[in-house]
C-alpha cells in the first residue's frame, strides 16, 4: 500500500512542523545554539534517513516541510528533499528512506522534529498493520480511537491509514456517540439516542452498548450503528445474530446494522472476535500505545 501526501492536509504538516520547531529552538526564528556555534552559515551536507528497525513507514511527506521552515528560520535555501519509499511501504533495518541535500544548518536544525514525527507515525504504521494482518481474510476493519496525542490527532490518523487501518470519527463534531455518561444523564441509552436524533436529525450517530438487550433497543429506535463495549465472546456473538435478525425483519433483506467491537482487544484474540459476525473492532491502543519506529539520520557527505 502507498499513501500520498494528499492523504494529510498541508495545513496540518505546516501546522505540525510550526510547533515541532518553536519547540525545539524557543520560538520562531529561535535558535540552535550548538549548531550556531559549530557550524559555518555556507557549510553544505549530505544526510540519509534510514530505518533502524523492520516495520511500516509513515511520515515521509514531513520532510520537505519541515526543511522548508528550518531553512527560512537559518535564512538558508531550502534543502533538496528525496524520498526514496512511500508511506506505507515496508521497511527493514538498514533501509534508506530519505536523501537530504542543502545547508548543514538547516539540516542540523530539522533533524530531531523530523525523527520525532516520522517515527512517532510510523510506529503506529507498523502496529495498525499488525492488527491488519491478523484479521486479513475475516472482512474486518481495524478502526482507531479519539485516544490520541494532544494536538497530533489528524496526524496519528494518518499514520493508521498508512498502515492500512480505517479512521473513525475525527472528533466530537462530526459524528455523535452515545456512551454510558450520556445513557445516564438522559435516563436510558434508547432516550440518550433520541435525543440525539431529534436535536441533530442528519449526523451520523454511533451508540455504546453492553446487553443484547440494550443493543435491540436501540435497534429498534431506529439506531443502524453499534458499539459492543467490552462483551465476552457469546455475549457478542449471540448480539451480533439478535440485531441481525431483528434488522431482517425490520428492514427486510437489505436491512444493515454495523456492528463494532470494542474494549480489551488483543491481536491473540481478535480473530475469534471477527469471527462472532462483527463489521469493525475499535483500537486505542493503536494511538496511545503504538512504539516509536526506530530511524535515524547519518551523513554520508
Amino acid at each position: 500500500m502507498s499513501v500520498t501526501a494528499g492523504a494529510i492536509a498541508p495545513e496540518t504538516l505546516r501546522r505540525l512542523v510550526r510547533v515541532a520547531l518553536d519547540e525545539d529552538l524557543g520560538g520562531d526564528p529561535g535558535t540552535d545554539l550548538t549548531t550556531v556555534a559549530t557550524v559555518a552559515e555556507a557549510d553544505r551536507a549530505v544526510v540519509e534517513v534510514r530505518a533502524r528497525a523492520a516495520g511500516v513507514l509513515a511520515g515521509q511527506v514531513v520532510w520537505g516541510p519541515l526543511l522548508t521552515d528550518a531553512a527560512r528560520r537559518t535564512a538558508q535555501d531550502p534543502p533538496v528533499v528525496e524520498l526514496l519509499a512511500d508511506d506505507g511501504a515496508p521497511v527493514r533495518p538498514g533501509d534508506v528512506v530519505a536523501r537530504l541535500t542543502g545547508p548543514t544548518r538547516a539540516l542540523l536544525v530539522a533533524e530531531r522534529s523530523g525523527l520525532n514525527l516520522a517515527g512517532r507515525a510510523s510506529g503506529i504504521a507498523t502496529h495498525t498493520h499488525r492488527w491488519v494482518q491478523v484479521l486479513a481474510g475475516t472482512g474486518v476493519q481495524v478502526l482507531d480511537t479519539r485516544k490520541t496525542t494532544p494536538g497530533l490527532r489528524a496526524w496519528e490518523k494518518y499514520a493508521v491509514r498508512c498502515g492500512g487501518g480505517v479512521n473513525k470519527r475525527v472528533g466530537l463534531f462530526d459524528t455523535a456517540m452515545v456512551k454510558d455518561n450520556h445513557a445516564s444523564a438522559a435516563g436510558s441509552v434508547v432516550a440518550a439516542y433520541r435525543a440525539v436524533r431529534s436535536r441533530w436529525p442528519d449526523a451520523a450517530v454511533e451508540v455504546e452498548v453492553e446487553s443484547t438487550a440494550d443493543a435491540l433497543a436501540v435497534v429498534r429506535a431506529g439506531g443502524r450503528y453499534l458499539m459492543c463495549d467490552n462483551m465476552d465472546l457469546d455475549a457478542l456473538a449471540a448480539t451480533v445474530r439478535a440485531v441481525r435478525d431483528l434488522v431482517r425483519d425490520l428492514d427486510g433483506p437489505d436491512g444493515r446494522v454495523e456492528v463494532e467491537a470494542t474494549g480489551g482487544l488483543s491481536l491473540d484474540r481478535v480473530r475469534d472476535v471477527a469471527a462472532t459476525g462483527v463489521d469493525h473492532v475499535s483500537v486505542g491502543a493503536l494511538t496511545h500505545s503504538s512504539p516509536q519506529l526506530d530511524l535515524g539520520l547519518d551523513w554520508v557527505g
